[in-house]
């Protein structure tokens, strides 16, 4: 159980399909039944089982990322039915008929990643892919997948379902985006007029709509929770950079401490930070990288020439006697960012100093107020 994807089979001509699938899918381990063997298996990697496949299911359920069934779609949505957990969990699945004609995304379209691994397989197959799920047969927002591939994380996913069928239904949707990556709509085709896009919460909560998508770095006050998160979803995108200076040795516990209630303080999400950037003289300070281990942060290192060519407004000799930059979070903060100026130029708490700057996405061009 070594690749993401498991093939399993029963049939001679799904052993076949299989085999020359885990060929052309080198992300598949293969799984068929031991009377189709052909001697080859050992060598190849390929593992045989004896039995009803069912056996087989419940483990292969756990261990792969996704399935691909070469069995009867019946078959495999009556075998599959008592294992199902939670469309969080569950892996995807896909089932390709007999003769090789189908590829059908049977399970966690989405969030699974089944109805993009339908697409995989039928192109490496020469099939017809069939993907049922609303958002995608329209060409619509996928609401549960809204940002995935800019690494943006759901924070309220409540309300998912009821959003996505106001989505699909074509209901009223507006799309609050403060902060983030705009090139969002991928498709073909202009926005269209029940989806409108707005710069801030304040504009949204003056219009009517029936579902929001909230797009923000920002923690929301109480009465925009209100208005927008009663049938919306909370996105938070990647736009905050940490640059971050400590004295040696400081522990992690302070350098957490001051980076969550700094946070806390200017209304900013930690869920929104894309990494940390510090100077290369503290790529071993252990407190730093226990800090950015625990939230999966990477952590950016900068000679000190590379950060004296970024503009400060309060240089300092002290620093550059110590370090030879003449700032450590204030240019880190920015040459990481790629912005021009700081939320927040500079704090020092204790052993701490910590810097703040937003990542600048351009416009995406499909605003409509």
């Amino acid at each position: 159980m070594t690749k993401p994807y498991a093939a399993v089979a029963i049939t001679k001509h799904g052993v076949e399909m299989a085999r020359s699938l885990a060929g052309d899918f080198p992300g598949t381990d293969l799984y068929y039944m031991s009377k189709f063997a052909r001697g080859d298996e050992t060598e190849l990697g390929y593992r045989l089982f004896e039995g009803s496949v069912k056996l087989i299911l419940p483990d292969l359920f756990k261990a792969y990322k996704g399935l691909i069934i070469f069995i009867s779609l019946g078959a495999v949505v009556r075998m599959i039915a008592p294992i199902l957990e939670d469309k969080k969990k569950d892996p995807a699945v896909i089932v390709i008929d007999d003769r090789g004609q189908h590829v059908i995304s049977v399970l966690s379209g989405h969030l699974g990643g089944a109805n993009a691994l339908t697409l995989e397989v039928a192109k490496a197959l020469g099939a017809r892919p069939v993907i049922t799920t609303a958002s995608d047969v329209q060409g619509t927002i996928p609401v549960d997948l809204f940002g995935r591939g800019f690494g943006w994380e759901i924070e309220s996913f409540d309300k998912a379902t009821p959003v996505s069928a106001s989505v699909v239904n074509e209901g009223r949707i507006a799309v609050v985006q403060e902060a983030g990556e705009t090139q969002w709509w991928t498709y073909d085709k202009p926005l269209p007029p029940h989806i409108a896009v707005y710069g801030h919460a304040s504009e949204a909560m003056r219009a009517a709509f029936d579902a929001a998508l909230v797009v923000t770095d920002r923690l929301l006050e109480s009465g925009e929770e209100a208005a927008l998160l009663s049938n919306g979803v909370l996105y938070r995108p990647k736009t905050l950079v940490l640059g971050i200076g400590c004295n040696r040795g400081t522990s992690a516990e302070e350098i957490e401490h001051t980076i969550k209630s700094t946070l806390s303080e200017l209304r900013l999400s930690v869920k929104s930070v894309r990494n940390a950037a510090t100077i290369v003289l503290k790529k071993d300070e252990e407190g730093l990288l226990e800090v950015c281990r625990k939230y999966k942060w990477k952590l950016e290192l900068y000679t000190p020439d590379e950060l004296n060519e970024v503009p400060l407004r309060n240089p300092s000799e002290t620093v550059f006697k110590y370090t030879g930059a003449y700032g450590v979070s204030e240019p880190a903060a920015l040459r990481s960012s790629g912005a021009a100026d700081w939320l927040l130029e500079k704090r020092k708490s204790g052993n701490v100093t910590l810097s703040i700057a937003r990542v600048p996405f351009p416009s995406g061009g499909q605003v409509r107020i």
